[in-house]
């Protein structure tokens, strides 16, 4: 048995695709930490950048790439136990190769591709095993938010969160991604000063933002806006929330926890099944940014959020019901328990 079993994490990250990945990717590694593994990245230079920002402590391989093309030459010679995937480009094959029997645990939204794995992580909450039949038949599903990898200082403020909902709206919260794609914080925020009156915003956004440049001069001279570039206070910033416009990704479960009546902003495909099985709850409002008439959708939205009190209750206590905070710790302690299974050695493997 390993008593310290070193886990590399393999994450996307990037322009494309923001931060999202590395994010729910390092919540995972501090919880297997917890429980007394060792955890490294292969670091790209966007995941890196992510890593210094938020996990200057995470333990990192450099690597030029991590895309089916490059990912051979990047872990070779890194020496690991178990991996993580976090990654939509990669698939079997590559899973394979790099994993070489050794335990695997893949994060996933989509249910597209064949994935071999020990584990699937999919937090979607309409996700269900038929999704994952031909993709990942022998594989154990972790499905549903009960798993999404939250930071646990949200769950340490879930009580106090709740207890506060209800009153009128004095703070909105925006967080629209660290990579900010395609500069929809300014559009945001552009929305919300036209609506909000004296309401204070907090917008939240990686110090690469494209919007940042120009929301540091907008908030120079309104003192309504508050910027959080890079920030460690996520939780604390949507405890103090009552509202939020926010992107569909991973960030949706955190808000959920604590109970934020919230606009989610579909950015990007992956998000669209777990945005509407939200809004099919009556847990989130939902905008997609590619609608044609995303302006008028977007201030609809706000308008409900800001001026209807029994719609922030009916969201508030959906969303709460929807995720309690605790999936890290869940999946760590089932990868870790595979982890300690032992395994039929795989003929020439020597690591």
């Amino acid at each position: 048995m390993i008593l310290r079993p070193r886990i590399l994490f393999i994450a996307n990250a990037g322009p494309d695709v923001g931060g999202g990945h590395v994010m729910r990717s390092l919540t995972l590694a501090r919880a297997l930490i917890a429980k007394g593994a060792a955890c490294a990245f292969l670091a790209t230079p966007p995941v890196a950048a992510v890593l210094d920002a938020f996990g200057p402590d995470i333990d990192r391989e450099e690597a030029t790439g991590v895309d089916a093309e490059h990912l051979a030459d990047a872990a070779t010679g890194v020496q690991f136990d178990a991996v993580v995937f976090d990654h939509y480009g990669l698939a079997r094959a590559e899973h394979e190769a790099v994993a070489h029997g050794r335990p695997t645990l893949v994060i996933d939204d989509l249910a597209n591709r064949p994935l071999a794995a020990d584990l699937v992580l999919d937090s979607g909450p309409a996700r269900v095993a038929a999704d994952y039949a031909f993709f990942a038949d022998q594989a154990r599903l972790l499905l549903g938010p009960d798993y999404a990898p939250v930071r646990p200082e949200f769950a340490a403020l879930r009580e106090e969160a709740l207890a506060r909902r209800g009153g009128p709206v004095a703070r909105v919260l925006v967080a629209l991604g660290l990579t900010d794609i395609g500069k929809i914080t300014a559009r945001v925020v552009d929305h919300l000063r036209q609506r909000n009156g004296q309401v204070a915003l907090d917008i939240v956004l990686g110090s690469g933002a494209g919007s940042l440049p120009g929301l540091r001069r907008v908030a120079a001279h309104d003192p309504r806006i508050t910027l959080h570039v890079d920030t460690q206070d996520m939780a604390a910033l949507t405890a103090a929330a009552d509202v939020a416009i926010g992107a569909a990704g991973s960030t949706t479960w955190e808000r959920c926890v604590l109970g934020l009546p919230s606009a989610l902003l579909i950015l990007a495909d992956n998000q669209r099944p777990a945005a509407l099985a939200l809004a099919a709850r009556d847990a989130a409002l939902v905008v997609d940014a590619q609608d044609a008439d995303f302006e008028a959708v977007l201030d609809r939205a706000i308008v409900r959020l800001m001026s209807d009190a029994a719609t922030r209750a009916r969201l508030s206590a959906a969303s709460a019901e929807v995720c309690d905070g605790l999936g890290a710790a869940r999946a760590a302690e089932a990868f870790m328990e595979i982890i300690a299974t032992p395994r039929q050695p795989v003929p020439g493997d020597r690591s």
